[in-house]
């Protein structure tokens, strides 16, 4: 009870001083108007009066020349651009052969959609038959504080998850268990703008409960504000679903049946006067296949040296499903609140079977494994704006319910002795409470004030066979924040940050082991951007990150499903701290987006898995749990690029490089250096009567810890579209890994005294076809009824708690 009021004595001397200066001050991550609109036009050749398809469309800022969206003309020369907040632009049509043209274009509050009607452009001299493309590519777009993957552009995630998806997004590096690193660091994933429950329990599993039919796009953000949680050494990434909130009825239906996995989506959205609802619905199931299995031990203690093969197979499977309901009222064109509820069940397991040979000593394990996840997610916001442009208050509430269950038996069989069968039964209950309250206020329309508080309230409980091996975990978080963004010049934009966060753990292990920690930091953030000549431009950050060790490296009690390989976790870990600079550069050539990065980053108590010998039961045997090893540097650098060699074809392109290297005395480590990497490449193909052709592939580098290394792993695929039924529909074929039954992936740790080698054949070839239809119309020029102004809701960034852990054999099967 002590801790919940020194938690909320925080709160509350951090936001007196905030909310009782009222509207005096205000900084902001300068939130735009919130009303967006679309600008549409018709591009047709001057002399023939035709349309122009695959002409390029810019539009720019009238102000700073800053590009802010951009497009390609359908066959009938149609542009739609979509999500334009109110401002002046410069409309510029690109297309070989012709004059570039550009025409001024204003869109208001009071009217948000503008139709620019027919523009003609006319022909060069010599008109050429080919064309060059000189428009921002529309699967990935470069913001001033993030990169976008759109990834419902992207035919081939067709019949995936979210998983599949994040292989694919520039600078991620994703593992065969589905974690994910930015730049070689853990990162923080928030659904549209959200924690989720399901995250904290683990991301990797979380991710497959996600069809790749429901994502709109991928938010990768390196260099996130004060604003932000701290959470996520390597930043965030934000996962934004499908859902519309103009005036009608859509939705959307989409299934995939393959080898591997079969999926289904829902997605329907209806929007009338005030009142806007939306939900949906996720399907999928991953057939058994089987999955090879060898693991090698050898562990020495005091001069006895045991060695353990285990050659065998697993054959899991998987079935989940996933649903959400929001509804979204407006009582008046400055008051709007919100409510969405998620949820999510997923299971996966199977069973196995391995040959072990014990110093010499031949005999089976017959095994089977079951894990289930449940979690809900329901939030509320409330919204208030003013008359005044920009200014925006906020307050909102989320609880996070999650259960999940571990069931586990291995039987072992030795000739001439009795079978031996263990079982392990395990439920976990992971409950968050989250408040926050935000407040934007612009001094000017270059100068705006972001501040709020915070509080995250995380109970987690792990109950065993055995009331002696129960977990109680309590984590409770406060913070609070300031960020002010202003232009220092015409062309050089600043916005600075600090934010304040005081963490309170309390846990008890079994009936002996009680532990608490508590600490407090300070987490500065800064960006400096400055536009040079035409569209390129550069960007100087710096920020602080935490990454807090999860449950999963927490619970100090062994985990035995493989008796030979046990794990457990560490109470006593430190969080990790990091600090990031990055310079970026972003630039469009004739055609080409060109966006770079370099970047130092100094991480202090690495949290790594580590392997030691002990003696159990008589045995020698090889325990993993979890230390900080140390203090990381690394370097590095991220390099995007997109081109049109031909006006329907496209090519792009990612490579990100960065070094490992822990270090520390204490320890007496010194790994020295790697160079990890990660390549991405994809070439699209438009062809005529709405064919569409993908092809992609995907390598990481062996990843390195301080006592050993993964292997390198690759995947590509291809995908064919067809749009039928008057575009309302498309029907399609994808190939993952066609060539290749199993990905190989080979793991090896090395100590003084202890050895371990893991050989996965993980299944991942897979055929499927998919099938997509599109119901219902959206009106972007309805006005809304009985409401003062044109504001409307927009979806904040707002955070949480979590952090993702997971990993294993038992996840590796289940992906």
């Amino acid at each position: 009870m002590k801790s919940y009021l020194k938690y909320l004595a925080f709160l509350f001397v951090v936001a007196v001083p905030i909310f009782s200066a009222n509207a005096q001050f205000s900084f902001g991550g300068a939130t735009k108007p919130t009303v967006t609109g679309r600008v549409t036009a018709v591009i047709l050749d001057s002399l023939t009066k035709k349309p122009i398809d695959y002409a390029s469309i810019s539009l720019f800022n009238a102000k700073d020349n800053k590009s802010v969206n951009g497009g390609l003309t359908d066959d009938k020369g149609k542009v739609v651009l979509q999500n334009v907040a109110p401002d002046d632009y410069k409309l510029t049509i690109g297309f070989m052969g012709y004059k570039t043209k550009t025409i001024l274009v204003k869109t208001t509050a009071g009217k948000p959609d503008q139709n620019v009607g027919v523009i003609y452009i006319s022909p060069t001299a010599g008109n050429l038959k080919e064309v060059e493309i000189t428009g921002q590519a529309a699967l990935i777009e470069n913001k001033i504080d993030k990169l976008v993957y759109n990834a419902e552009q992207d035919i081939t995630n067709a019949g995936g998850d979210a998983t599949d998806v994040m292989r694919k997004v520039p600078m991620l590096s994703v593992d065969i268990n589905g974690n994910v690193q930015l730049r070689g660091s853990s990162v923080r994933v928030l659904i549209n703008g959200k924690p989720s429950g399901t995250m904290a329990n683990s991301v990797a599993d979380a991710l497959k409960m996600i069809p790749a039919e429901q994502i709109k796009s991928v938010e990768v953000i390196t260099s996130p504000s004060a604003k932000y949680d701290a959470e996520g050494s390597g930043g965030i990434i934000n996962i934004i679903t499908k859902k519309k909130t103009a005036e009608g009825t859509s939705g959307n239906v989409s299934a995939t049946a393959g080898t591997r996995s079969n999926n289904g989506s829902f997605n329907l959205n209806v929007k009338t006067g005030r009142l806007a609802v939306n939900g949906s619905l996720g399907l999928n199931q991953a057939y058994p296949q089987n999955s090879k299995v060898v693991i090698f031990n050898s562990a020495t203690v005091e001069g006895v040296t045991n060695t353990t093969l285990q050659d065998g197979y697993s054959k899991w499977s998987r079935v989940g499903y996933n649903g959400s309901l929001g509804l979204d009222y407006d009582f008046n064109g400055y008051n709007n609140i919100s409510t969405t509820a998620k949820m999510n069940r997923f299971s996966n397991g199977g069973p196995g079977s391995s040959v072990i040979t014990r110093n010499d000593m031949v005999s089976t394990n017959i095994r089977d494994m079951d894990m289930s996840f449940n979690n809900l997610d329901w939030n509320v916001d409330y919204r208030k704006t003013t008359k005044r442009d920009g200014e925006e208050f906020s307050v909102s509430a989320q609880l996070s319910a999650g259960r999940n269950g571990s069931d586990f038996s291995n039987r072992f069989i030795s000739a001439g002795i009795p079978d031996l069968i263990v079982l392990g039964h395990n439920t976990g209950k992971n409950n968050e409470y989250t408040v926050q309250s935000d407040y934007v206020y612009p001094f000017s329309k270059t100068t705006v004030f972001e501040t709020g508080v915070k509080g995250i309230f995380r109970n987690i409980i792990s109950d065993y066979d055995q009331a002696q091996q129960d977990f109680d975990y309590d984590q409770n978080v406060a913070a609070a924040y300031g960020v002010i963004g202003f232009k220092l010049t015409k062309k050089i934009t600043v916005k600075a940050g600090l934010r304040a966060e005081y963490t309170k753990i309390d846990g008890l292990a079994g009936h002996t082991l009680d532990f608490d920690n508590d600490y407090f930091n300070l987490f500065p953030s800064m960006v400096i951007s400055k536009t040079l000549k035409g569209m390129t431009t550069l960007k100087l950050s710096y920020n602080r990150r935490v990454q807090r060790p999860s449950l999963f490296y927490l619970n100090p009690f062994r985990n035995e499903s493989d008796v030979f390989n046990p794990m457990e976790g560490n109470p006593k870990l430190a969080p990790e701290l990091t600090d990031n600079i990055e310079l970026g550069y972003s630039t469009f050539i004739k055609g080409s987006v060109i966006t770079a990065s370099v970047f130092y980053k100094n991480t202090q108590d690495v949290i790594e898995s580590f392997i030691r010998p002990i003696v159990d039961n008589g045995v020698g045997k090889n325990l993993t749990t979890y230390i900080n090893v140390g203090t990381s540097q690394s370097y590095g650098f991220n390099v995007f690029g997109s081109y049109n060699p031909k006006p329907k074809w496209t090519l792009m392109a990612n490579l990100g490089l960065n070094t490992y290297e822990v270090n520390s005395r204490d320890k007496d480590v010194s790994t020295g250096t790697f160079l990890n990497y990660t390549a991405f490449a994809r070439s699209a193909y438009a062809l005529p009567k709405g064919w569409t052709t993908e092809l992609w592939g995907v390598i990481n580098a062996p990843k390195r810890t301080f006592q050993g290394k993964t292997d390198m792993m690759y995947f590509y695929g291809a995908a064919v579209k067809k749009e039928i039924l008057k575009k309302k529909a498309t029907i399609g074929v994808n190939v993952l890994n066609p060539f290749n039954r199993d990905l190989n992936i080979k793991t090896t740790n090395t100590t003084a005294n202890s050895f371990q080698r893991s050989d996965i054949h993980y299944p991942l070839r897979s055929f499927g076809i998919n099938f997509s239809y599109k119901f219902g119309k959206m009106n972007f020029d309805a006005k809304k009824k009985k409401v003062n102004n044109d504001d409307v809701k927009k979806e904040e960034q707002q955070q949480g708690g979590g952090n993702g852990g997971g990993g294993g054999v038992g996840g590796l099967q289940g992906n």
